[in-house]
C-alpha cells in the first residue's frame, strides 16, 4: 500500500493550474494541486479502501487530498466523532457531498443527517440533507411516514435556508419522489406549490434542476434498464 508522503506527490504530480481555477470557481480553497477526477480515480485504484491513509489525507489540509481521502476511507470505520471533526474542516459544497457520501454508506447515516440538517450553517446542514439524498431509498433508513415528514419541512423552509442547503434539499426532493408512487404525488405537488429553486452557482455552469422533469427522466432510465435486463435474461 503506497504511504502519505507518496501519494501526496501523485496529486502533486497530476495537478494543473487550469483545474485549480475550474476548482476554486467551485468554492475549493488552497492549499490545492488541482487533480481531475480521472486523474483522481487512477490513484485511488490501487489503494482501494485505506482509512488510516484516509485520514492522513484529510489532515494534510490540501483539498485534492481530502477529495481523495473521502474516496479510500472506510465507511465501516467511520464513527461520529470523526465525521464530526471532519465536517468541521468543510468549507465548499466538493467535501460536504463527499462527506455526506460516505457518511451515508455508514451505520450512522440517520443520525448524522439528523444531527445535520436543521444547523444554521451552510455546510453543516447541506451534508446533512445530502445524506438525505444518498439514502432516501433505503427503507432501513427511513419509512414513507418519515420522509413525508421530511417533504413537509422542506416545502415550509427551502426558501429560506442558506444558498446550498436550498440545493440540497432540491436533490432530496428528487429522490423522495423516486421512492414511492404515493410520496411521488405529493412531492411533485409540493415542487409545483415551490416553484423554482433559486441558488447561486457563482461562475460555474452548475445548475439547480427542476423537480419534475428530473424525475420523469429519472424514471425514463430506470424503465429502460429495466428492460434491458429482461433481455439479457430471457436470451
Amino acid at each position: 500500500m503506497p504511504g502519505l508522503s507518496e501519494v501526496m506527490a501523485q496529486l502533486e504530480a497530476a495537478g494543473t493550474a487550469q483545474n485549480r481555477k475550474v476548482y476554486a470557481r467551485h468554492g475549493a480553497a488552497e492549499p490545492m494541486f488541482g487533480v481531475s477526477y480521472a486523474d483522481l480515480g487512477k490513484i485511488t485504484k490501487p489503494i482501494k479502501t485505506d482509512h488510516g491513509l484516509a485520514r492522513q489525507l484529510w489532515d494534510s489540509g490540501n483539498h485534492d487530498a481530502r477529495v481523495l481521502a473521502l474516496r479510500v476511507a472506510d465507511p465501516a470505520a467511520m464513527d461520529e466523532p470523526l465525521a464530526g471533526r471532519w465536517l468541521g474542516d468543510v468549507d465548499n459544497y466538493i467535501l460536504a457531498e463527499g462527506l455526506g457520501g460516505l457518511c451515508a454508506q455508514s451505520r450512522h447515516a440517520r443520525r448524522l443527517s439528523d444531527a445535520w440538517r436543521d444547523s444554521p450553517a451552510e455546510w453543516t446542514a447541506s451534508t446533512g440533507w445530502f445524506i438525505v439524498t444518498c439514502t432516501a431509498e433505503d427503507p432501513d433508513v427511513w419509512s414513507v411516514q418519515e420522509l413525508r415528514g421530511l417533504l413537509h419541512q422542506i416545502e415550509a423552509e427551502i426558501g429560506d435556508r442558506p444558498n446550498r442547503v436550498r440545493h440540497e434539499m432540491n436533490g432530496a426532493l428528487i429522490v423522495l419522489a423516486l421512492r414511492d408512487g404515493n410520496l411521488r404525488r405529493s412531492v411533485l405537488a409540493a415542487a409545483g406549490r415551490i416553484g423554482p429553486v433559486k441558488v447561486d452557482h457563482g461562475q460555474t455552469g452548475c445548475k439547480t434542476p427542476e423537480v419534475a422533469p428530473y424525475v420523469e427522466r429519472t424514471l425514463a432510465h430506470r424503465a429502460r434498464q429495466a428492460e434491458r435486463a429482461s433481455k439479457r435474461k430471457a436470451s
